[in-house]
C-alpha cells in the first residue's frame, strides 16, 4: 500500500445502528471484511476520520465519515480449496450441485475477501465445477450474500452453465426466501418495483435510484409479531442486495442488516448478528436432462432460535 496508483480510498458514512461500535468491528460489517484485514488497515493508519488515524478500539458515532485507503486489486482474486464446514450437498449428479451455504461464506473470491467460498468448498470436498466465465468464478451462475444462508446451485460442465445462465437471464428459475424485516408491511402482500443501482456517495452499498436497473420483488407476510414480520419473499430480478435495499427502502429493513438501516436494539434483543435473511426454495429446470428440479432448505440455527425466543416472549401479534 505504498504507491498511490496501486491504492482505492472508500468514504464509508456510519449508520444509525452502528452508532458508538468499535471501529474494527463497525468497518468489519460494513465492507464484508475478515477483522483480521480491518485490524491490519487500521495498524497501517489506512483509516481516518476529519483527517486523524483511528485506533482498532476507538468508537464510531452515527454520520461519521470514514476515509480507508485499501489496496486496489491488481489481478483476479485467488480461488483457494478450503473445505468449509456446515456447507452441505443437497444434490449432486455429472452436471450441477445444490448447496445449503452457511452464513460467513463468499460465494466466489472477491477483492478484500479473505474469508471461505463456495467454490472453494466445492473443489476442496473432490467436485467438479465449470470453467466458464472468470477464474474465480468458476460454475457460479447466481450468488448469495455472505451473510445469507440457503440454497445455491453451482454448473459443473460448460453445458450446465450456459443453460443455466440462461434460465437466470430470462428469470425462469423460482427463487424464494425467508426474511424478518422491522415494522408490519401494508398492504401484507404487495410487490416493490424500484430499479436499484450502487449508492450514489457509499460505494459499498445499493440503493434504489432512478437510473438504476429494473429490480422487481414479490412479498407476502406470513406470520406478525409485535415488532417484526416475516415475510414470504419471491424475486423476479436478481440484483445485488435487491432485497435488503428494497426493504429499506420502504423503511421496513431486515432484522439485524445495520447496513442499511436496521435498529441495533432489536437485533441485539433478537440476538442476530447479521441480516435474518435465508434462501428457502430454489426450483429450475435441470439443464440437460430438462426435468423440474424442486429444492427447500430448513433455516438454520441462529434464525430459528430467533423466531423461538419471539414465541417465548409472547410477540404474536
Amino acid at each position: 500500500m505504498n504507491e498511490l496508483s496501486e491504492r482505492e480510498v472508500k468514504i464509508l458514512s456510519i449508520p444509525e445502528g452502528l452508532d458508538q461500535e468499535r471501529v474494527d468491528a463497525a468497518l468489519a460489517r460494513l465492507l464484508g471484511l475478515s477483522r483480521s484485514v480491518v485490524v491490519s488497515l487500521l495498524e497501517a493508519g489506512e483509516v481516518r476520520r476529519k483527517g486523524k488515524s483511528l485506533g482498532k478500539s476507538d468508537k464510531v458515532g452515527t454520520g461519521d465519515h470514514l476515509e480507508i485507503t485499501m489496496p486496489a486489486a491488481k489481478s483476479a482474486p485467488t480461488l483457494t480449496p478450503t473445505p468449509v464446514e456446515g456447507l452441505s450437498v443437497i444434490y449432486n449428479d455429472d452436471h450441477i450441485i445444490v448447496i445449503d451455504k452457511p452464513a460467513g461464506v463468499a460465494a466466489h473470491p472477491s477483492p478484500g475477501w479473505t474469508g471461505p467460498t463456495v467454490i472453494g468448498a466445492i473443489i476442496a470436498a473432490g467436485y467438479n465445477v465449470s470453467t466458464s466465465g472468470a477464474a474465480e468464478r468458476q460454475g457460479v451462475v447466481h450468488r448469495l450474500d455472505v451473510g445469507t444462508t440457503g440454497l445455491m446451485v453451482v454448473a459443473k460442465d460448460e453445458a450446465a452453465y450456459s443453460h443455466l445462465k440462461d434460465q437466470f437471464r430470462d428469470r425462469t428459475v423460482g427463487k424464494v426466501y425467508h426474511a424478518l424485516v422491522q415494522g408490519h408491511m401494508d398492504p401484507s402482500e404487495g410487490t416493490i418495483d424500484a430499479p436499484i443501482d450502487r449508492h450514489p456517495k457509499e460505494d459499498y452499498r445499493f440503493a434504489v435510484v432512478a437510473e438504476g436497473k429494473p429490480s422487481i420483488t414479490h412479498y407476502k407476510a406470513l406470520e406478525y409479531f409485535r415488532a417484526v414480520s416475516l415475510l414470504e419473499i419471491e424475486l423476479e430480478t436478481g440484483r445485488t442486495h435487491q432485497i435488503r435495499v428494497h426493504f429499506s427502502a420502504l423503511h421496513h429493513p431486515l432484522v439485524g442488516d445495520l447496513t442499511y438501516g436496521a435498529d441495533h436494539t432489536i437485533a441485539d434483543r433478537l440476538e442476530m448478528t447479521r441480516p435474518w435473511l435465508h434462501a428457502k426454495e430454489l426450483s429450475l429446470t435441470h439443464p440437460i436432462t430438462g426435468a423440474d428440479l424442486h429444492f427447500s432448505s430448513p433455516y438454520p440455527a441462529d434464525l430459528t432460535r430467533t423466531l423461538s425466543l419471539l414465541e417465548a416472549n409472547q410477540e404474536r401479534d
